[in-house]
């Protein structure tokens, strides 16, 4: 270990130097456009492919939007075509723009300017963006310009993202004064965040490197997620390694003789909670969702890395610093933990009555999930993806007040040319379609554009698409296909609804036969998984309460309650792992009601600690001006403080006072007169974490 710890550092800082470079151009690989999320056989997919004959690939609109109140004057009409003339003059607008045109109310003009995402993808598209919006505003006196559609909220949501650098920056902050409050040592924090750091950008170039050469699909939501989860799962880690190390400093005079025992002590749960957590992920490779698909294998990364940081780098790290690391605290032979009280008598309450305990506490629980119905996840409309008004949703609201809701973002039909005609009569007669272009003819290929008579967005345009496909799908012989941004939209929302009901039951397989196989038990894994599972629902059903009632957000995306899922499911499990491990090592000597209260006034502080660095980590995200990401923030963050204060404290506890020995069936832990003392390590299957 003496050398060891010098030699660990030094291939840590080899690996970091290239993981820089390549962090670095994790951007470079992102694909933020909604379709290149879909699956290759979701139908609006098939409908980009074969309109390419018509127009480029990538190509969506810009809905450029005039207004003066009291009316566009005919000088501002003027502006608006010599505008248009100058659009067409800027790099990625392609062909002519339709309009200008004046609303019937004379109020607002409309131009829409079909624009290209090239290889820079929606960050390209912000970037023509602007420069339509610099040539609008020129000599405008006073003439208000907006530009909406899909190209005017790609380009929003792509500076709401660049936000992440401020993310990573308040992520680091809420770690930092957690480990002060916790540590009150001003310089002990330092080493799980450089840690957690370095495990960052070593997880972002491993990604880098899949989406490049392995076809990973990643976009900025993966990016932001990655940030929080690695952060908050990396530094629960070194936490639990921390408070056994200080644990064990008491005992041994050398330090290095001390971390080795508690890498050997705390390591398996450690590794046994981070492997639960990156198999749960995983299992989003099997969503058809390529954004969700893609998710899984970048987080389990991320996590993998943590850990492989977390029981090397930072043991080293700890080493080499020595006692003084805990300045002002004394972490010397013989000193005191003074820890443990607290949960000393919160076990000592529940014990009195613990089958009342367990019951009241799923009883409250319970309660809390009646707030699932409140919960909407069907998908957002532009207007409500941000806790904001950017420049696309004001530029929408004077839209949708002059022109019909449905204007410049229409629906695209590809049939056989030789059915046309009959397409557009089957779409004419369609509810929610406004009217239908004439056909287009290429090559044997019709494409005709049907505009909606609600906002693309909406969920009446969404049930307007799937009527529309049920009329085309109809006509013999049309091989018609509808497509569009709403179709996106609906083809995404089927997608991720799919993807729960498939994944959600298979990650409750996959963590309920690793928890047998670690603890050895049956009884234990499904006592623990129905905990974790009513703790979800508790989390999901208030969650749902206050986006409706408190923040007043207009739902969630469809992919919402798997991705929330996975999340607590995983992470809390964490938590219950490191409890029970530890209670289990505690009946094989003591017995399973002693055991569980010994667990919890051992595990209390430390959990309690890294449960509020999770959660800390994931309210972060409540920074970026985005509902889908307050609101995946909020439920990760309040459901791993339900699970750290209420289910592994108070219910697992009474769960297991109540079961006793039957906990562990049908393994049969032996008596304490059963095992030598010499015997200790070796009696426990798995280990737990002692107290801070």
């Amino acid at each position: 270990m003496r050398i060891a710890k010098w030699i660990v550092v030094a291939v840590w800082l080899v690996v970091l130097v290239p993981a820089l470079l390549l962090a670095g151009r994790l951007g470079d690989v992102e694909e933020n456009d909604n379709a290149a999320w879909l699956p290759g056989n979701a139908e609006s997919t098939a409908v980009v492919e074969r309109a390419a004959r018509f127009q480029p690939g990538d190509t969506v609109p810009a809905i450029v939007i005039y207004d003066r109140p009291g009316g566009v004057t005919d000088a501002d009409l003027a502006k608006a075509r010599a505008d248009a003339d100058a659009f067409t003059r800027l790099d990625g607008v392609v062909g002519r723009p339709q309009g200008p045109v004046r609303s019937d109310d004379g109020e607002a003009i409309q131009t829409v300017v079909q624009v290209h995402k090239d290889s820079e993808g929606w960050a390209g598209i912000g970037r023509i963006v602007d420069a339509i919006t610099a040539v609008g505003r020129a000599d405008a006196n006073g003439l208000g310009f907006h530009v909406t559609g899909p190209a005017g909220q790609a380009s929003d949501s792509i500076k709401a993202f660049s936000g992440g650098g401020g993310l990573t920056m308040i992520t680091a902050l809420v770690v930092v004064v957690i480990l002060l409050l916790t540590y009150r040592s001003p310089i002990l924090p330092l080493l799980p965040l450089l840690t957690a750091g370095v495990a960052l950008v070593t997880s972002e170039a491993v990604i880098y490197l899949l989406a490049e050469h392995a076809g990973l699909t990643v976009n900025t939501q993966t990016s932001f997620i990655l940030t929080v989860l690695v952060f908050g799962a990396a530094t629960d880690y070194a936490m639990l390694l921390i408070s056994r190390y200080r644990e064990e400093l008491r005992v041994h005079a050398d330090r290095h003789e001390a971390m080795a025992k508690a890498l050997r002590r705390s390591g398996p749960a450690i590794v046994a909670s981070a492997a639960t957590v990156a198999v749960s992920l995983l299992l989003l490779m099997l969503a058809t969702l390529n954004s969700t698909q893609g998710l899984g294998p970048a987080c389990a990364i991320g996590i993998l890395v943590g850990l492989l940081a977390m029981v090397t780098l930072m043991p080293a790290l700890l080493v080499i610093c020595g006692r003084w690391i805990f300045w002002p605290a004394r972490a010397g032979v013989g000193s005191e933990s003074g820890g443990g009280r607290i949960w000393a008598r919160v076990g000592a309450a529940i014990e009195r009555r613990p089958r009342a305990v367990w019951i009241g506490t799923a009883l409250v629980l319970g309660a809390m999930a009646l707030g699932v119905p409140a919960l909407k996840a069907d998908g957002l409309s532009v207007a409500d993806q941000f806790t904001g008004k950017p420049p696309t949703v004001v530029g929408e609201e004077i839209q949708a007040r002059h022109f019909p809701a449905g204007s410049g973002d229409p629906v695209y039909v590809v049939a056989d040319a030789a059915a046309a005609e009959q397409v557009r009569s089957a779409l004419s007669a369609v509810p929610g379609i406004a009217g239908v272009a004439p056909p287009l003819v290429k090559d044997g290929e019709a494409l005709l554009l049907a505009e909606l008579t609600d906002d693309p967005s909406s969920t009446a345009a969404m049930d307007a698409v799937e009527r529309a496909r049920a009329a085309v799908h109809r006509i013999a012989g049309a091989d018609a296909q509808v497509g569009g941004t709403t179709a996106v939209m609906l083809d995404t929302r089927l997608a991720a609804a799919r993807d729960s009901r498939v994944i959600i039951p298979m990650v409750l397989v996959v963590v309920f036969g690793i928890l047998a196989l670690l603890l050895r038990a049956v009884v234990a894994p499904l006592l623990l998984m129905a905990t974790v599972v009513l703790s979800f629902a508790a989390a999901l059903g208030v969650s749902g309460l206050v986006f409706t009632h408190v923040f007043h957000f207009g739902g969630a995306e469809a992919s919402f309650p798997l991705l929330t899922f996975v999340f607590l499911v995983a992470l809390g499990i964490d938590y219950n792992i490191f409890l029970v491990t530890r209670v289990r090592e505690e009946a094989v000597r003591h017995g399973t009601r002693r055991g569980a209260l010994t667990g919890l006034s051992a595990t209390g502080g430390v959990i309690t600690s890294a449960g509020l660095v999770l959660a800390g980590t994931f309210a972060a995200m409540g920074s970026l001006p985005l509902v889908f990401a307050a609101e995946l923030g909020f439920a990760v963050a309040f459901g791993v403080l339900l699970d750290t204060l209420v289910v592994r404290s108070v219910l697992v506890t009474a769960l297991t006072l109540d079961v006793d020995r039957w906990m562990w069936w049908p393994a049969r832990l032996p008596s304490p007169g059963e095992v030598g003392e010499h015997r200790e390590d070796a009696a426990v299957g798995v280990v737990g974490v002692h107290q801070a």
